[in-house]
Formats: C-alpha cells, sequence, structure tokens
C-alpha cells in the first residue's frame, strides 16, 4: 500500500530524503520548504534544493512563514496525507499540524537521540569527539526533536572525517532507514521507544563567530574543530589583517614554551602552531581571495608569509 505523503524540508541532505520518496511506490502530494532565500553575488532569491526537486516532478510547493495563520494549516490538511515526513526544515511544527496527518509527522535526525538534540548534530559530534554516530527516525511531538524513536542505523566517525564528509555519509543512509520505517507504518510493526531525556544534549546552530580558532584550548580539540567546521563555518585565524581559512590541520602531542598562537615551525608538511597543550599543525590554508593550498604551495609563492614567532590572533 502506498502513503500519501507530505515532505517539509529545506536544505541539501533533506532533497536527497525526498528524492528517494519520489522513486519509491509512495505518493509525495505537496512539499513544504523554507521561503527562497537571497544568494549569491547578485543576491537574487534562489529555491531550496528541496523546492527545485518538489518542481522538477511538479509536485505542488508551500511555503509558509509558519503556520500560525489558520489557512495555512487547512491547506495542509487538504492534501490528506497519511503521513508527513520532515528532514531539516528549520520550523518547529505546532501541535494541531503533528495532529493533521493520519499517522503524524515523522522526522529524519542526524544524530542518535537523545546525543545531539537541535540545529548542528553532524558538527557537534565531530567536535565533542564522539565515536559514533548514525540516523534516528523520530516521531515528532511539540518539543525540539524530543519524540519517541522509531529507528535508528550508525556509523562509526572516522578520524579524518568532517562536517561535508559525514554529512555525505549519513545523508546516503538516511532514506533507506525513512523507507524501512515507512513500511512498518504501513503494516502497524512500529515499536516506539520514549528517549532518555537525562541522556541528552543539545547541538547548538553553528555561527561564523564561533569560527575564530582560539589557540588558548588544546590542540586536539582545536584539530576536531577543524574537521566539524569544514565546509561550514570553516575555522579561521588571524595574521595581521588577513583572515586565513583553515581547511585541514593535524594535532601534534609536542610541548612548546611559546604563548598559544605563535608559530613554532613552519615547513612544507605545515605550520605548527603552539596551543594551550600541543601544537596544531596546519596542512591546508586558504588565503583571503585564494583557492584552498597545501601549506607547501604556499610557501614556495610567498616564502616569507609564515615566520617562526608571528603570532596568529584569536581576536578580530
Amino acid at each position: 500500500m502506498a502513503l500519501r505523503i507530505v515532505f517539509a524540508g529545506t536544505p541539501d541532505f533533506a532533497a536527497v530524503h525526498l528524492s528517494a520518496l519520489v522513486n519509491s511506490e509512495h505518493e509525495v502530494v505537496g512539499v513544504y520548504s523554507q521561503p527562497d532565500r537571497p544568494a549569491g553575488r547578485g543576491k537574487k532569491l534562489q529555491p531550496s534544493p528541496v523546492k527545485k526537486i518538489a518542481l522538477e516532478h511538479d509536485i505542488p510547493v508551500y511555503q509558509p512563514l509558519n503556520f500560525k495563520d489558520d489557512a495555512d494549516v487547512e491547506v495542509l490538511r487538504s492534501l490528506n496525507a497519511d503521513v508527513m515526513v520532515v528532514v531539516a526544515y528549520g520550523l518547529l511544527l505546532p501541535k494541531r499540524v503533528l495532529d493533521t496527518p493520519k499517522f503524524g509527522c515523522l522526522n529524519v535526525h542526524a544524530s542518535l537521540l537523545p546525543r545531539w538534540r537541535g540545529a548542528a548534530p553532524i558538527q557537534r559530534c565531530i567536535e565533542a569527539g564522539d565515536m559514533v554516530t548514525g540516523i534516528t527516525i523520530m516521531q515528532m511531538d511539540v518539543g525540539l526533536d524530543t519524540g519517541d524513536m522509531l529507528s535508528k542505523v550508525t556509523t562509526g566517525i572516522n578520524l579524518d572525517d568532517t562536517g561535508g564528509s559525514l554529512h555525505d555519509r549519513l545523508a546516503e543512509m538516511g532514506p533507506g532507514a525513512l523507507l524501512k520505517t515507512l513500511a512498518d507504518v504501513e503494516v502497524g510493526t512500529l515499536t516506539p521507544e520514549q528517549q532518555n531525556d537525562a541522556a541528552a544534549c543539545y547541538a547548538h546552530k553553528l555561527s561564523k563567530q564561533e569560527a575564530l580558532i582560539q589557540w588558548d584550548a588544546p590542540a586536539d580539540e582545536l584539530e576536531r574543530r577543524v574537521r566539524a567546521f569544514n565546509p561550514f563555518p570553516m575555522a579561521y585565524t588571524l595574521l595581521g589583517d588577513e583572515r586565513i581559512r583553515i581547511h585541514a590541520a593535524v594535532a601534534l602531542d609536542k610541548a612548546t614554551q611559546l604563548a598559544p598562537g605563535t608559530i613554532a615551525n613552519v615547513s612544507a608538511d605545515g605550520i605548527e602552531v603552539a596551543c594551550n597543550e600541543g601544537v596544531l599543525k596546519l596542512t591546508k590554508l586558504q588565503l583571503a581571495g585564494k583557492k584552498p593550498m597545501a601549506v607547501a604551495d604556499i610557501i614556495n609563492g610567498q616564502p616569507n608569509l609564515f615566520q617562526p614567532f608571528y603570532v596568529l590572533s584569536s581576536e578580530l
């Protein structure tokens, strides 16, 4: 039995799931996405990745600012959906929306709940040094990622994973878990599991401000932050007035007497910077107006840019 599905989502992670539903036995009868946003150099309004896929398949698209207007809720009700699938939509849904579809609303969340509820679970698990993460399919309630868990799939977090690589791996895992859960919805074999609120932690939204590296932290912590924030918001430091984005770095267990932020050594292998504990070796950087480059290539082009005892700043 095919389900009538309303889909709600916005970014690329959500679009992958919409594509899977469109190519399944189920019928996607409507799509909700965030309003078009200005993007690019011209700041022209751009549709979300989810909206683009919906339009390609002639699926009606709805973009309410919220669901406070009764008319928006009536539109949703008129779609007569069996279930609403929500993936990185960007809105908290009120109870009257959650109760509209026959089987309620299911959420695909990119963590193993109750760990990392909230907006940025992929980046926060890397930043925290977690060894495992995954996808949780959840029955939504009015809280922030607090609903009963319906299914989970897991993956290890590699020592070289970035926010981008882990995002892509979870995006590959999510659609299969979603389709399996929808099959259980159809036949009534779901076994909901309550979340343990005592074990919950929150993945707060990423900000560009926190991307500025604070050198008075341990090197291993900064390495994780560099990986977690790649490709967004992208860790950076300051050399004089120049903002330098850090695409890759390695923590070294080296003792140094230099003040945090001081360059200890420069070679083709990387730029070693003193931290509160250990040393962070920067291996791939992006100078202002340039493409990302290996440190060896930067040194070849500008041999005097980085020198021992220069200090990288943690303040704008």
